[in-house]
Order: structure tokens, then C-alpha cells, then sequence
């Protein structure tokens, strides 16, 4: 196949995705197998979910670190259910991103947290602009 077929360049690009640790290989194959010709964009429409749940996860974050005193346990329940909707979509770095975030919510460490929230949104942010970009590229090829 051609380097510069459109189908080669979708499977480079999902392979990166792999290799440099943006997605859990496993979990996100298993995503796609989900998928069929009653669903065939299924996995793009659960990553698309969990841009929507991030984005209220991490502004829901943010107003817990602006309070004072930090609600540590509240805390600690949102950044559960982040991580484990990043585990489900086999988002590793913002999965080991949440997973610090809970270390330091579990260490109470205000400012760990707010230092490490802005890691966890990095990673996010990545993440989501390859995944529009991979997920574009598998609707052009069809």
C-alpha cells in the first residue's frame, strides 16, 4: 500500500497513538470491535462522550480547588470517576495524569493538586486534538 494512501496514513496514525503511550492498545481495539455497520462510528461517539464528561470533570475540579477548605473527599470522588472514564476509553496519560492528581488529593497537598490539574488538562487537551484528528481522518477514508 502506498505511503501516501489515505488508509495508510489513518493506520499510521493510530499506531503513534500506541507508541507514544496518548492510547492503551488493548482498550481502545476493543472500542473498535464494538463497532458495526449498525454502529460504525461507535468508537468516535464514546470518545466524544467522554470529551463532554471531561470537560464538566475538570471544571468541576477546578471549582473544588478554588474553595476553601478543599473538599479532599469530593475531590477524590470526581477524580475516581475521571479516571476510570479515562481508563474506559484507554486514555493512558490522562488516566497516570488523574492517578498523580489523587496522590496528591490523597495527601491533602493543595497545591500538588492545583499543580498536577494543570497536567491532567494538558494531557486532555493533547489527547482530544489527536483523537479529532485520527477520528477525521477514519471519516475521509470511510
Amino acid at each position: 500500500m502506498d505511503r501516501n494512501h489515505p488508509q495508510h496514513q489513518v493506520l499510521h496514525m493510530r499506531r503513534s497513538l500506541f507508541d507514544q503511550g496518548y492510547i492503551d492498545k488493548e482498550q481502545f481495539i476493543q472500542l473498535e470491535e464494538l463497532q458495526d455497520d449498525a454502529n460504525p462510528n461507535f468508537a468516535e461517539e464514546i470518545v466524544t462522550l467522554f470529551y463532554t464528561d471531561s470537560a464538566r470533570l475538570i471544571q468541576n475540579i477546578e471549582q473544588i480547588l478554588v474553595n476553601r477548605p478543599i473538599d479532599f473527599a469530593r475531590l477524590d470522588d470526581i477524580l475516581h470517576q475521571f479516571k476510570g472514564s479515562s481508563s474506559s476509553i484507554g486514555a493512558k496519560k490522562v488516566k497516570e495524569a488523574c492517578t498523580q492528581l489523587r496522590e496528591y488529593c490523597s495527601a491533602e497537598n493543595a497545591e500538588g493538586c492545583t499543580r498536577t490539574l494543570q497536567l491532567v488538562k494538558q494531557e486532555y487537551a493533547v489527547l482530544k486534538r489527536k483523537l479529532e484528528t485520527y477520528f477525521q481522518m477514519v471519516r475521509q477514508v470511510g
